[in-house]
């Protein structure tokens, strides 16, 4: 069987577990915002799903986006979710002959996108202690040149957690500005960072910003993101949008919604999650051989070095699941580093992160005994 059909067979079984505790995707878990239900359910009952909805999306959400983001002078065109407003800039923008820089680890599907329209990817280790675990300007120098077309920058890093200065932000813009490159700033956690610079806040011209409401608004399951641009740039890349009758109305609904309330939600939700990473913190330094290469992480996750500790991540992953609590192995994100981590998801009810905390020594024992476990996507 293809391992496109074995994947979606293997996250069928997922979803259809009853109380599965989803600690591995980066998803948001917390019980929605009444005012986010309200809004699902007015655009439900007035049936607003038998229309297609903008093709930029509702005007209101779309300024609202811009006014979250606290820019000027910029459009946002609304997606479904993230992903695809990714997939649209190098649907644009990526050609034989071209080059898309990122990091290792990165988020795997940009680059996935890159490949197919034939850009050759370059992914730039940066699971180094001596660099804090962070991308340079050094490093990133080195590796684009006049062919680049993409320099693709998580940030916060999915999935390290690390996040950028402006000045380190400034850097790595002089160099795509030099290359007439694209810096594309992945925002995705920006929202769980105790301090984030907007790329695209210091260059119109050669940046371009990506968010999504899947991770801070716990939309992951209707996919509504956006692509924050000049207006310029936003009208070169829009034309290559695989969603051309628009994002889900009921989920703009939801989104717009979201951020009237963003900011008493995302206070409630900070400090469940940053509960969360300490409970989870404090099981991990009492086990010899895990460590938390990046603490405190900028996203609503951790990254959980085992491999000192003579644990495989895909027998951890097992060993958990067993038990009803998925999380991620770290080939998902890394061919290079998977074999030393796994990350657990900490935007989740805070009795999902004690249960994992209180059974990591047991799980740590039995991963180190496993040897027959499924490969997990």
């Amino acid at each position: 069987m293809s391992d496109i059909f074995i994947r979606n067979a293997w996250f069928d079984t997922l979803f259809a577990t009853d109380g599965l505790y989803w600690m591995g995707q980066n998803t948001n878990h917390l019980p929605p915002h009444p005012e986010v239900l309200a809004a699902l359910n007015r655009s439900v009952a007035r049936a607003e799903f038998n229309a297609y909805a903008p093709p930029l999306g509702f005007e209101s959400l779309r300024k609202a986006i811009v006014a979250d983001a606290g820019l000027d002078g910029v459009e946002a065109m609304v997606t479904d979710g993230g992903v695809n407003a990714l997939s649209m800039i190098c649907r644009a923008r990526c050609r034989p002959g071209t080059s898309f820089v990122t990091t290792d680890p990165s988020w795997k599907w940009p680059c996935q996108f890159a490949e197919q329209m034939g850009s050759m990817v370059i992914q730039i280790p940066i699971w180094r202690a001596e660099t804090r675990y962070r991308l340079t300007p050094d490093a990133l120098a080195a590796a684009v040149d006049d062919r680049t077309a993409i320099i693709y920058l998580v940030d916060p890093n999915n999935p390290l957690g690390v996040s950028y200065s402006e000045q380190e932000l400034a850097a790595f813009i002089a160099i795509a500005r030099r290359h007439n490159a694209l810096l594309v700033h992945d925002c995705t956690y920006r929202d769980f960072a105790a301090e984030h610079a907007a790329a695209l806040g210091l260059d119109q011209q050669h940046v371009v910003m990506s968010v999504s409401f899947s991770k801070w608004l716990g939309l992951a399951g209707l996919r509504v993101g956006a692509l924050i641009a000049s207006r310029e740039l936003l009208a070169e890349l829009a034309p290559f949008n695989s969603g051309v009758l628009g994002a889900s109305v009921v989920a703009q609904r939801a989104a717009e919604a979201g951020l009237k309330v963003k900011a008493s939600w995302m206070a409630t939700l900070r400090a469940i999650d940053a509960r969360n990473k300490d409970r989870i913190a404090a099981a991990v330094a009492a086990i010899p051989g895990l460590a938390l290469p990046v603490f405190p992480s900028g996203g609503n996750f951790l990254v959980i070095e085992v491999s000192e500790a003579g644990v495989r991540p895909e027998a951890l992953v097992e060993c958990y699941l067993r038990r009803g609590i998925q999380i991620r192995q770290g080939a998902y994100h890394t061919a290079t580093f998977g074999d030393r981590f796994v990350k657990v998801s900490t935007s989740v009810p805070e009795p999902w992160a004690e249960t994992f905390s209180a059974l990591l020594p047991e799980m740590v024992e039995q991963a180190r005994k496993l040897t027959d476990f499924r490969q997990p996507f």
